[in-house]
């Protein structure tokens, strides 16, 4: 596994500014959001020339683009919202080796019309399904044509909200091009955060062997589920960490959630688990480690 990061922890008014940071951090893989670059995160626009110029200085920076961000409410309630929102992500889709990644991470999405990590009840409907299972179907075939993956991520607050609808979603489309983004804070909320292990071994059971890219933030387990940065919580990452190697993935693990000054702390806390013969071998725990 490489640990890397989500480029916008970084807070730059240029892509220089924030690549130099990533480099600065010790750190040369990030997941990638083109409002990075001054743009919208899917942008009405895209051409060569833009994705050039993004990939030429992400080369002279020596920062591989893990991934490029493709987020919108894939389930958005109203179908003009998801057209649109479908047809930009079309378009990063047809860039997105132009930019240096061949892969697109996506936001299965939710009935809130304002933010698109907002539970709604009804993202449980039938119709909220269905309505996802169409937007993939207008992604995908440009993803077969441009040889790209689309990662989806189980998230209690999505319409895929568990391992097993996330399973299921990969049966239903049959699609090499879709994978799964792991993270596993993202699978808790507050009425299964006390069977962690249980959780977390069967999402691996389940989603293992599709596994394209990870995520690495934290999960509180007192009062209210909030996520938190890289071992400030009580994820059980020596369980998170050992799962992922278990089922041989070496793809690149990306901090989240977490502000610039924890970046340091969080990628020492990784590193005692991803590289293990270079630290002592006693287990850690998470208040140890605490930037």
């Amino acid at each position: 596994m490489k640990i890397g990061i989500f480029a916008r922890t970084f807070h730059r008014p240029t892509l220089e500014g924030v690549l130099g940071a990533v480099r600065q951090h010790g750190l040369a893989c990030v997941q990638f959001n083109l409002a990075g670059a001054g743009f919208e995160s899917l942008p009405a626009t895209l051409n060569d020339g833009m994705c050039a110029k993004i990939r030429d200085t992400f080369s002279r920076y020596e920062v591989k683009m893990a991934a490029v961000s493709g987020t919108f409410n894939a389930i958005h309630p109203d179908a003009k919202v998801r057209a649109e929102g479908s047809r930009r992500c079309r378009r990063l889709i047809r860039c997105c080796r132009a930019l240096g990644t061949s892969v697109v991470s996506l936001c299965t999405g939710t009935r809130d019309l304002k933010d698109p990590w907002r539970f709604h009840a009804d993202n449980s409907r039938p119709e909220a399904w269905r309505d996802l299972v169409q937007t993939l179907e207008q992604l995908l075939p440009q993803a077969e044509e441009q040889d790209v993956i689309l990662g989806i991520e189980p998230e209690t607050s999505n319409v895929v909200d568990s391992s097993v609808k996330a399973r299921q979603l990969l049966d239903e489309m049959k699609s090499r091009h879709l994978k799964i983004v792991m993270d596993a804070a993202n699978l808790f909320g507050a009425e299964n955060i006390r069977q962690m292990a249980a959780v977390l071994d069967e999402a691996f059971e389940l989603l293992g062997q599709d596994i394209v890219m990870a995520h690495a933030k934290d999960v509180a387990c007192h009062g209210a589920v909030e996520h938190k940065a890289a071992g400030q919580g009580c994820l059980d990452y020596l369980r998170y960490l050992e799962l992922l190697k278990q089922c041989g993935f070496t793809g690149p693990l990306l901090l989240h959630n977490l502000a610039e000054a924890d970046v340091d702390g969080c990628v020492a806390f990784l590193k005692r688990y991803v590289e293990p013969e270079q630290q002592d071998r006693k287990v850690f725990s998470n208040a140890n480690v605490r930037s």
